[in-house]
């Protein structure tokens, strides 16, 4: 099979799968149906992303024993059948919570892993673009389903009956594509597989190709800088995805169909950031993007406040500078662990440090939505968020290759 066509079948794989990432779209209509608040209704969101980021970090010891294509045809599958029974909710906001946020969610954190594991072994020459390549289609998600689950939302009359028709289209896409998602031929990790290829280095490692287990790698503490690293650049681009439209009404003061612009505005500058920023770390080194990113962060949020405030343009030129940087951390992070602790075993140490995209979600985005519901005002957390960015940026140059244990 070309390698291009399996590149293909993950952006149109992870598009599906980004339909995550417009959950904003559904928060004011859910709001309205259930007559809550928007932390009832974003801990869906919330749970979501939580049981996202724990399966797919675990997800990664199935797609090396049973291959990148039965686990992401089985996590579409699944995501798709949560997404489905989410219109099932009713008057019961906790049904939303089992099926959107727990079962879906499990789909998604299985189906995601898929293209990750896959595309850097079909393009061992250029990682940095692998990996870009294979979070593409997820930051490109809002930008094709937004659309769709607007005209959804006016021609059903609300939120679970778009869930229904969504639930089985996602099945289908998301399914259909991972069937094309899977090893070349030649490379261990499938039933009956060939023995192990070596991993060209990667830009940080000095160009040494070192290999360290989990275990080795769990003992150093570059390995939780990075899970720091990880998290915090996570929770930031959350915060804004979690209640991105409301936000461009409250801050900037958008209109209503302005507003669902702003939503696919934002995953394109997310979808560009997956491509850009992991390119540009096989250049200048992923240690180098993610301080870069951090600065751009924290200025960005600091100045939400004081100068989006009314102005529309302001506020989304910042909101795309963070959300670049968001999308540009999930590939970028991949080729760093990479670049510490070797190729050979990165989905097992990878894995571990994803676990911070889960924790992600019950940061900024948590401080974010408390303090729209108790101050009225979202700038309380913008201010907060900007300085933990600047906490980000100093842990990343902290940042050293670990020394294998004698």
């Amino acid at each position: 099979m070309n390698r291009w066509v399996v590149a293909a079948a993950a952006v149109v794989m992870m598009a599906g799968l980004g339909s995550f990432n417009a959950w904003s779209v559904f928060r004011q209509p859910l709001s309205e149906l259930y007559g809550t608040n928007i932390t009832d209704v974003n801990t869906a969101f919330f749970v979501s992303s939580l049981v996202f980021g724990l399966v797919a970090s675990g997800s990664a010891v199935l797609v090396k024993r049973a291959g990148p294509r039965v686990v992401g045809v089985a996590g579409g599958c699944i995501y798709g059948l949560g997404v489905f029974l989410g219109s099932f909710a009713g008057g019961n906001l906790s049904v939303l919570y089992l099926t959107y946020g727990l079962l879906a969610a499990v789909g998604l954190g299985l189906a995601v892993m898929a293209p990750i594991a896959a595309l850097p072994k079909w393009f061992p020459d250029r990682p940095g673009f692998a990996y870009g390549v294979a979070f593409l289609g997820f930051g490109m998600g809002p930008a094709v389903n937004v659309p769709l689950i607007t005209g959804l939302l006016t021609a059903t009359g609300g939120p679970l009956p778009t869930f229904g028709i969504l639930g089985v289209f996602y099945a289908a896409l998301i399914g259909g594509a991972a069937w094309f998602v899977k090893d070349p031929p030649g490379y261990r990790g499938t039933v009956g597989g060939h023995p192990a290829q070596i991993d060209p280095p990667i830009p940080d490692s000095g160009g040494v190709g070192v290999v360290w287990t989990v275990r080795e790698a769990a003992r150093t503490w570059q390995w939780y800088a990075l899970w720091a690293v990880f998290f915090l650049n996570t929770t930031a681009g959350l915060a804004i995805i979690s209640d991105a439209r409301a936000m461009a009404g409250s801050i900037g003061g958008a209109s209503a169909a302005l507003a669902s612009a702003y939503v696919i505005i934002i995953s394109v500058s997310d979808a560009a950031g997956r491509l850009l920023w992991p390119a540009l770390s096989d250049k200048i080194g992923g240690r180098g993007v993610f301080s870069a990113m951090f600065l751009l962060q924290a200025a960005a949020f600091l100045m939400m406040p004081l100068l989006g405030t009314g102005s529309f343009v302001i506020f989304c030129t910042l909101s795309l500078v963070v959300l670049s940087c968001y999308g540009g951390g999930y590939g970028t992070m991949s080729t760093l662990v990479g670049a510490y602790y070797g190729t050979r075993d990165l989905g097992a140490v990878y894995a571990g440090v994803f676990t911070a995209a889960a924790a992600a979600s019950f940061g900024a985005p948590v401080l974010l939505a408390r303090s729209a519901d108790t101050t009225g005002s979202y700038d309380p957390a913008l201010y907060a968020t900007g300085g933990i960015m600047l906490v980000g940026a100093i842990i990343t140059l902290a940042l050293r290759l670990p020394k294998r244990p004698r």
